[in-house]
């Protein structure tokens, strides 16, 4: 495994490491994890493909990189150049507008657990004050215990309803361990959810093939899914990871392979 990169370098690029030969498939992370914390499904889509897992920013080596989401989609554009992209939760965003951005560039789609954003403008609000919310905790946590203000933070964050169904010992908590409070609390403020304006009605554009997958517990990600695949048309499609919740490459690591490398043949 090679990587290139660095935190502190001002070139339109992200840390990440290559792992496996073939095709070239960009993997982005969601929030609080990092190229480090795809677990054994990094292996398993590096048999048949050079696998390009990124740091976002606010993450990892990028922990000092601030970009809101149309940012972060060219930093992940100019970093993997033409490929297959792979999204999931914050990442499945990313990619997203990526795709939108600049389709020259995305061969193929595959978004995991993501949203083409909160339609409602109240309810946007409340989640960017939530995200807001979130990032303070971060922050007062670092200034008042900077040793334990990540592992606390991200103790409650996998608490949470969306990871439910995820054993503790496959969330990758050693990598997720590598960002920073300062950094998550950034990509709070600049890539959360509420940040996001709803791209509903630009997702007809997307014309290159796009799977959607989510866990089949995962009871709102699926529906969301769902609504994707309608608006996107018949370039797209819902796959349903079976025994998985929101986190499925974690969850579900071979099942989950296969569905996307079946999609990627």
């Amino acid at each position: 495994m090679t990587s290139t990169g660095g935190e502190g370098r001002p070139a339109r690029v992200l840390p990440a490491d290559t792992v496996g030969s073939g095709p070239r498939l960009v993997v982005a992370h969601g929030f609080t994890q990092n190229a480090g914390a795809w677990g054994p499904i990094l292996a398993a889509l590096a048999r048949h493909h050079e696998v390009v897992a990124v740091d976002l920013p606010g993450h990892g080596r990028a922990a000092s990189v601030r970009a809101d989401l149309a940012e972060s989609a060219d930093l992940l554009g100019g970093t993997g150049g033409h490929a297959d992209y792979l999204g999931y939760s914050l990442g499945g965003r990313v990619a997203l507008h990526l795709a939108l951005a600049r389709p020259e560039l995305v061969r193929r789609l595959v978004l995991v657990g993501a949203t083409a954003g909160i339609e409602d403008g109240d309810a946007r609000l409340a989640r960017r004050q939530a995200d807001d919310a979130l990032a303070d905790v971060l922050e007062r946590g670092a200034s008042e215990h900077p040793d334990q203000a990540l592992d606390r933070f991200l103790e409650r964050w996998l608490a949470g309803p969306l990871f439910a169904t995820l054993d503790p010992g496959d969330a990758a908590l050693g990598a997720r361990r590598a960002n920073t409070a300062a950094g998550l609390a950034s990509s709070l403020r600049l890539c959360g959810t509420g940040t996001q304006g709803p791209l509903w009605d630009k997702l007809g554009a997307l014309a290159m093939p796009v799977l959607v997958l989510a866990g089949v517990l995962d009871v709102r990600f699926a529906a969301l899914g769902g609504r994707m695949v309608h608006a996107i048309g018949p370039n797209a499609t819902l796959a349903l990871v079976p025994g998985a919740g929101h986190a499925c490459h974690l969850e579900r690591p071979a099942a989950t392979a296969r569905i996307v490398e079946a999609f990627l043949a």
